[in-house]
């Protein structure tokens, strides 16, 4: 006779190795945890942990997923919003997701330190695909509100969305760096900030509507991680 699996203490008892891997990789680090790390806080076995997460990396991508899955709850009522117009539902999405990194602080520098780590290429292209998959589908419905109000000229939804998230991958390793040389005192934030105009400028460009119509990250949010 089958195994019958019980789905919410299966649920339940996943989310407990994550919470452990995510704590252990915000205060130890991601290199420097181990899976015996994570057995040991949860006092149980290596098969057992094998039943929910077949390696190291599968954790990492666990954590990752939640941590996105999280994010996008969090702006799911702003894209709901009908009153809302696209470009200020543009603004609030992406000022959503940065306040939701801002919340998880540690754990985003946790992934910035996994994400710029020279030995991680796969890391990064893992990351890369979960932003695209989370991501596109939110700029097009955007996308396509504005062209239907007459305010985004671009003709294509999903392909203007795709290019978007090739621009903002592309920017991300940007971040990184300026975040980096912010943190070592190399650069001003000034640089910083028109770094990201650059990156407004180039949105409004894609998406075919006036100068200065969007902002997509508040300068309060800029300098709480780059001031």
């Amino acid at each position: 006779m089958a195994r019958t699996v019980n789905v919410e203490t299966h649920k339940v008892r996943r989310e407990a190795f994550l919470d452990v891997a995510q704590r252990l990789i915000q205060t130890k680090g991601y290199e420097q945890m181990s899976i015996q790390d994570v057995l040991d806080q949860l006092e149980t076995s290596r098969g057992a942990l094998y039943h929910y997460f077949d390696s190291k990396q599968a954790l990492l991508d666990g954590v990752v997923d939640r941590f996105a899955d999280s994010a996008m709850a969090a702006v799911a009522p702003i894209l709901a919003d009908p009153n809302l117009p696209a470009l200020r539902k543009l603004e609030k999405v992406f000022g959503g997701i940065a306040t939701f990194k801002a919340e998880q602080r540690e754990l985003v520098l946790a992934i910035i330190e996994v994400w710029t780590s020279d030995g991680n290429a796969l890391v990064r292209e893992k990351f890369r695909r979960l932003a695209a998959s989370r991501l596109e589908p939110i700029l097009s419905t955007v996308i396509r509100q504005g062209i239907e109000e007459g305010i985004i000229t671009a003709t294509s939804p999903e392909e203007t969305a795709r290019v978007l998230v090739y621009l903002m991958q592309g920017y991300q390793e940007l971040a990184g760096e300026l975040f980096v040389a912010r943190q070592a005192e190399t650069i001003s934030f000034e640089v910083v900030a028109r770094s990201y105009a650059a990156l407004d400028e180039a949105f409004e460009r894609i998406l075919g509507i006036p100068p200065g119509s969007i902002a997509l990250v508040d300068e309060r949010v800029l300098r709480y991680w780059m001031g």
